[in-house]
């Protein structure tokens, strides 16, 4: 599911699964009306009209655009904690997440890039 940012709300589509649509004031918001949709799908038309994707076991799989990731991760990850990870400084983030400019291809692969190796040194931390 592709999650996009608005001016006043979200929204997200499948590119593989037709008919699936859906819209929130908040990326919580939208991520349930997915889910509603797919529950429609299933409700109104017979099995065998359901898309393959949605028969059976399934995941979503969500793909935020850059402003609705720093919206929703925003307030766990501060700007000058982003900035430290990306090397891209935080008015530069600032204007990603309110939809103040829109970064270029080389920018998007850089942050999540950046946070991927977040991740990943996350996942390897132990407690003793």
């Amino acid at each position: 599911m592709n999650l996009c940012a608005s001016p006043d709300s979200f929204g997200a589509y499948s590119e593989n699964c037709e008919g699936i649509y859906a819209a929130g004031d908040t990326i919580e918001a939208c991520k349930k009306d997915a889910e509603k949709a797919i529950e429609l799908i299933k409700k109104n038309l017979p099995e065998d009209r359901w898309p393959e994707q949605i028969k059976g076991e399934y995941r979503l799989v969500w793909h935020y655009d850059t402003q609705s990731l720093l919206l929703n991760y925003g307030s766990l990850l501060s700007l000058s904690g982003l900035e430290r990870l990306t090397g891209i400084h935080q008015k530069q983030l600032w204007a990603y997440m309110h939809g103040r400019s829109k970064p270029r291809k080389q920018q998007k692969e850089r942050i999540e890039q950046a946070l991927h190796n977040f991740a990943g040194e996350l996942a390897d931390v132990e407690l003793v």
